[in-house]
């Protein structure tokens, strides 16, 4: 097969189906039909004499030979992308736009203080908007523009971007005054003592709750909530403890303490993610370059 005989939509279409691992949302992304995008593929088969894609519960999977024609087709289409908006400037005191973000509560509360008022200062006229995902759903989404970013510790995420925002750890929050917190033990002797305690989690927070169960805590666990925003008045209110982000947990103030056990999966860092489709954008550089100089530390 020629060069000559490939179609650039054909590349986008390929790229598309690969990524979202279905024909139909592929089409939807891109703005095609249904049988657009049918015949498209149908043609791009022909050329290069190979399936591509196979049916599958739920979608399509690639052939071998889609997985190794995908890496270069990204990269050849982000090079085209990056090629033709070189000279599409962003001025940060005239946008409007809206940056899309993935983020937990936790997250929220950490990361959007701080970032709102940096872009109350350099981009007066841009927006945020905070679209929690299931994580099954970020990398897609990233690479169809539905989110802008991740922030979050996301190790399941693969072939995105990434920097390293910051490094953390999972502590233990009690009320200030508690008697646990009062004992001086270490290690294994804290760790096993945590079975005196009772505990109170978010539903949502699947790390802090997957600690508790490698520790065999889960018959420890008092009470699930539905919002990280009632740990702390739930924690300083009674005798319950919580496994937090020590950064977060730092920023409750008085009225807390906070106890270090060396739980398993306690060490995670914070990145910022973002598809390689558009890593070009002057938009998107300039959000990059303001979180980077924000955040990492």
């Amino acid at each position: 097969m020629h060069i000559n005989q490939v179609d650039l939509n054909l590349l986008r279409l390929f790229d598309a189906v690969y990524r979202m691992r279905s024909v139909s949302r592929a089409a939807e992304q891109l703005r095609l039909t249904q049988p657009a995008a049918s015949q498209g593929l149908t043609r791009l088969r022909g050329l290069l004499g190979d399936p591509l894609f196979m049916r599958a519960p739920g979608g399509v999977q690639p052939t071998p030979r889609a997985d190794r024609l995908a890496e270069p087709v990204r990269q050849a289409l982000a090079a085209l992308e990056q090629a033709l908006g070189d000279s599409a400037a962003f001025d940060p005191l005239r946008s409007r736009r809206t940056f899309q973000l993935h983020m937990s509560d936790i997250g929220e509360a950490r990361f959007l203080p701080e970032l709102v008022t940096a872009l109350r200062e350099r981009a007066p006229g841009a927006r945020v908007e905070t679209r929690p995902l299931p994580r099954e759903q970020i990398t897609t989404a990233l690479d169809s523009g539905r989110i802008d970013f991740a922030f979050g510790f996301l190790p399941m995420l693969r072939d995105t971007q990434r920097i390293q925002l910051l490094d953390d750890r999972y502590v233990l929050l009690l009320r200030r005054g508690h008697p646990f917190a009062a004992r001086r033990r270490t290690g294994r002797a804290l760790l096993g003592a945590l079975r005196e305690l009772e505990f109170v989690a978010v539903r949502a927070h699947a790390d802090t709750r997957r600690i508790l169960e490698l520790l065999q805590l889960e018959e420890r666990l008092r009470l699930v909530t539905e919002h990280f925003l009632a740990l702390p008045s739930l924690v300083r209110a009674s005798d319950l403890a919580a496994v937090v982000p020590r950064n977060i947990a730092q920023g409750f103030g008085t009225g807390y303490a906070i106890v270090e056990p060396p739980f398993p999966l306690r060490d995670f860092t914070v990145s910022l993610h973002w598809s390689r489709r558009f890593e070009a954008d002057p938009g998107h550089r300039w959000m990059r370059e303001l979180v980077g100089e924000l955040f990492c530390r």
